[in-house]
């Protein structure tokens, strides 16, 4: 007989189920994170007669990556997809981690992507590094406001980056309490920028050049880190299967729902990669600078709607380009893009 296990995760415990081929519980208990534990629970079944489906929570690393080394064939439910209906009266964990083993019963499990642990590594690196450009940005912008605000003087992101510490002296020597600020801000920007140098040395030094990333590198304004940031982000092309479904896996679509021809709501604008979005929404900004067609492209949306809505629809067409360069193993073509 073939059994099922759904393990309904969270950050200091789990619920454990596991049905038969019939779907009668044979085994529900909370058990803490610990990867023993679950060992030893899952040892009194033999590992050819158990499936395990995980539910793709934000800490699922560790135990999907025990369980697969202990030589279970493990599945990652996609948390959204994976939901019972809304409209039942009582629902808790035991329940989820029942509904999760019976999907996989079912032969019904909405697999997520389980990226392979070398490369979720240098991907984690990637990450890290999107995450101080954000906080440098933001420290740029802070810097900036003070000069509008006290000088009425914008000045702009190069400038910004090309501020020195005797700049700063100078420019607030009679404003010290607003000169500490500013230094603090700058003295922050520097060590960040440290930062962002070494995680870019270390992840280059860890990759190699490969076809699909030298084909997203024809873009115009995508550059080594983007486009491994696109790479690892989207991780096998051939799991989507239409353009719209990656376009949509991006967050570059627009989230909307409708009923009788009337909006109803915003939808699930959060469902995707907030990375790779992140990606193309900077290819785009890139590409206004780089490829006259792409800036031709914007100024016509921006003079139809506003630059937001540009911007969007931009980073969309980027992201669509990326699809088909991934997919078809062929370089970039505005043509396709800009027709």
């Amino acid at each position: 007989m073939f059994y099922f296990a759904g393990i309904d995760l969270h950050s200091n415990n789990l619920w454990l189920c596991v049905l038969d081929a019939a779907g009668r519980a044979v085994f529900e208990k909370r058990v803490p994170n610990d990867l023993n534990v679950v060992l030893a629970i899952l040892s009194r079944w033999s590992k050819e007669e158990i499936s395990v489906v995980v539910e793709s929570t934000f800490n699922w690393y560790w135990l999907v990556d025990g369980l697969e080394g202990a030589g279970y064939g493990v599945k990652l439910a996609h948390i959204n997809a994976a939901r019972a209906y809304d409209g039942i009266k009582h629902r808790d964990d035991r329940k989820d981690a029942n509904w999760l083993a019976e999907l996989d019963r079912l032969g019904l499990v909405p697999k997520a992507y389980i990226c392979p642990r070398p490369l979720r590594d240098i991907r984690g690196l990637l990450r890290k590094r999107r995450q101080l450009v954000r906080q440098r940005t933001a420290l740029w912008l802070s810097m900036g406001t003070y000069w509008q605000r006290e000088q009425g003087v914008r000045l702009s992101r190069q400038a910004l980056s090309a501020v020195t510490a005797e700049q700063v002296r100078e420019t607030w020597a009679e404003r010290p309490l607003v000169g500490l600020a500013v230094k603090t801000s700058w003295k922050v920007v520097q060590t960040l920028e440290i930062q962002i140098r070494q995680l870019e040395k270390a992840v280059l030094a860890q990759l190699k050049t490969c076809e699909p990333v030298r084909r997203l590198e024809t873009i115009p304004g995508i550059g080594t880190i983007l486009a491994w940031t696109i790479h690892l982000e989207t991780g096998t092309i051939e799991r989507f299967s239409k353009v719209g479904d990656y376009a949509s896996y991006c967050r570059c679509v627009e989230s909307r729902a409708t009923s009788n021809g009337k909006r109803k709501g915003a939808g699930n604008r959060k469902n995707g990669n907030g990375y790779l979005k992140s990606a193309f929404q900077e290819a785009a900004v890139h590409a206004v600078r780089w490829e006259p067609a792409a800036q031709k492209y914007y100024e016509r949306k921006r003079r139809q709607r506003n630059a937001v809505v540009a911007h969007a629809a931009l980073a969309s067409k980027r992201c669509r380009a990326a699809y088909w360069i991934q997919r078809n193993g062929v370089a970039y073509d505005p043509t396709r893009s800009f027709a």
